[in-house]
């Protein structure tokens, strides 16, 4: 009779625990599934076609017709620089202050659990009555931020901000990271509660100073919290919708991917094209979030492997 060894008695209980929470997740991910398969296959089907919702009997299957007149169309690849300028600054922005707002929570002080309830009431705020307010923050006769401007002589004051290209990006950009950057102050700062203290008192006795700990202590064992809290921001900022529509209607160089498909697909009512267009986004942002997930996943798991 043989004897197993400890390393493949590890492995079987290894292997039945993989078993077991396969068996244990099935019925959500099936259910998962077919919530998701079912209305991405119907917007795939539809955007292999031409459908007119005017006239009967002009529907007609055209493949990849849709696609290829939304691929070389100047529209979407604007739209398209567009969504990714406001996703990469927005999310950088939301990053750094989030960041910042994290290490200021996390110091002790009176009256730190009032400030961290305070912080998220942006991110409380829905997101229409945010946009109306920046709206009327940014007004050229009225707004608060165009008044102050002009009172103390800056540059900006005299400008219709919303209704020229580069200063109506920057609205936006600025009303996302103020709704959104105490979301990343909270997933930061779960991350920095977890980081064990003698850390930093090894730290202390190697004569590090703060912005030393900072540099290679703090910010190296944040990254998984910092990455987590990038990919839900830059996922959710590639889709961004709300804003712009409520801000300028995509005008002035603001229009992203969703709200050209919205367009072709509730004001043009070309269902076709707008599904094609509705389809590319996706594809857009699932690609980016397979490119994150392959690179920085495995730093994370990396550095989830080193704690």
């Amino acid at each position: 009779m043989t004897t197993m060894t400890p390393t493949r008695q590890r492995r079987r209980v290894d292997q039945q625990q993989r078993r077991t929470a396969v068996w244990m997740v099935s019925p959500a991910l099936v259910v998962m599934f077919l919530v998701a398969a079912v209305p991405i296959g119907y917007a795939v089907w539809l955007s292999l076609n031409v459908y007119s919702v005017r006239q009967a009997d002009l529907s007609q299957f055209v493949g990849l017709t849709n696609y290829w007149h939304a691929l070389t169309s100047p529209e979407w690849w604007a739209a398209f620089r567009q969504t990714f300028l406001f996703a990469i600054v927005s999310v950088f922005l939301e990053i750094v202050l989030g960041v910042a707002m994290a290490l200021l929570l996390n110091l002790a002080f009176r009256g730190r659990g009032l400030l961290r309830s305070t912080l998220l009431v942006p991110y409380a705020v829905l997101t229409v009555v945010s946009a109306i307010t920046w709206q009327a923050m940014f007004e050229s006769n009225l707004g608060l931020v165009t008044g102050v401007l002009r009172a103390l002589g800056l540059p900006g004051g005299e400008h219709v901000w919303l209704a020229e290209p580069g200063y109506a990006m920057t609205v936006i950009i600025i009303a996302d990271v103020w709704k959104t950057a105490p979301f990343v102050a909270l997933l930061v700062l779960a991350g920095l509660q977890v980081i064990p203290p003698d850390v930093y008192e090894a730290a202390d006795l190697d004569g590090a100073g703060r912005w030393q700990t900072f540099w290679r202590v703090t910010l190296p064992l944040l990254r998984p919290a910092i990455a987590l809290a990038a990919i839900f921001r830059l996922l959710d900022a590639l889709r961004i919708f709300d804003l712009p529509f409520v801000l300028t209607k995509g005008a002035s160089g603001t229009e992203t991917m969703s709200m050209l498909a919205y367009q072709e697909l509730r004001e043009g009512r070309l269902i076709g094209p707008g599904s094609a267009l509705s389809i590319l986004t996706f594809a857009t942002v699932m690609v980016v979030s397979l490119v994150y997930i392959r690179f920085a996943g495995g730093n994370i798991r990396d550095v989830a492997k080193e704690r």
